[in-house]
């Protein structure tokens, strides 16, 4: 028989995080009755972390505020109290696996994080407490079912990096391609090559969040089709793809 103290000091112990198997191992009592404690007895409240306030580098965030919009989803930790960031990082660019890495842990300096491998693709991934309220845009369901808006502060920030921003949504959802045409030279048909950046989104919202950053850096745009669905953002024009190449760059 255990007193009430101990089967508090068992409880508080699972209620941190702690696994129901590490607390049995560490205070010796039998997993059988740590679980039948938790249905009798109310577990103690998690100790409540403070907030750790604005990212630590407002250009970092804006990149990675770029990624989680595009290739991003937050979810809670199966026994509450914390939650999982993810961005998927394809295993043919290891420069943007790289640099999702570095943006997290500028973000939030001393933050844990580490890549799961998939297939075709590593799960970038930092557990926080916190993440909800840096990225205020999670919510349940798929971003395109749902509004997505910044918020002020938000807003602020990619107003002051628009750049960077743009930088995480291409390198998320977007690539730079070359097409080529034929043309008529002197009566013979030559192969003309020129590059152009595509966005693809189906979220109506983050395509005008992008849209929108375009246009407060001077990059022309359009809108391609795709059948009925109006998912695709490109930007051919050369000055403006000659902007992009000196901000932007492709993934590598």
């Amino acid at each position: 028989m255990y007193d009430v103290s101990t089967r508090k000091r068992a409880l508080a112990l699972v209620a941190q995080g702690r696994s129901i198997n590490s607390v049995s191992r560490q205070t010796g009592i039998s997993r059988a009755a740590i679980r039948s404690w938790q249905q009798r007895l109310e577990p103690l409240p998690r100790m409540a972390s403070p907030d750790p306030g604005p990212p630590a580098d407002n250009q970092a965030y804006a990149y990675l505020l770029g990624l989680y919009l595009g290739d991003g989803c937050i979810s809670a930790h199966p026994r509450g109290g914390g939650y999982y960031l993810r961005i998927a990082c394809a295993d043919a660019w290891p420069g943007l696996i790289q640099e999702c890495r570095e943006a997290i842990t500028t973000v939030r300096p001393g933050i844990g994080v580490y890549a799961l491998q998939k297939e075709g693709y590593k799960m970038v991934t930092s557990y926080s407490r916190h993440w909800p309220s840096l990225f205020p845009q999670h919510g349940p369901g798929k971003k395109h079912e749902r509004a997505i808006t910044l918020e002020p502060w938000q807003q602020e920030i990619v107003d002051t990096n628009p750049w960077e921003f743009i930088r995480g949504l291409i390198h998320s959802d977007g690539c730079r391609i070359t097409n080529w045409t034929t043309r008529l030279v002197a009566g013979e048909r030559k192969r003309y090559e020129y590059p152009r950046y595509f966005f693809s989104n189906k979220s109506d919202d983050i395509r005008k969040l992008f849209t929108d950053t375009l246009d407060l850096v001077g990059v022309e745009w359009t809108t391609l089709a795709r059948g009925c669905d109006s998912f695709n953002i490109s930007i051919a024009r050369r000055a403006s793809v000659a902007l992009l190449d000196t901000h932007v760059g492709p993934e590598h």
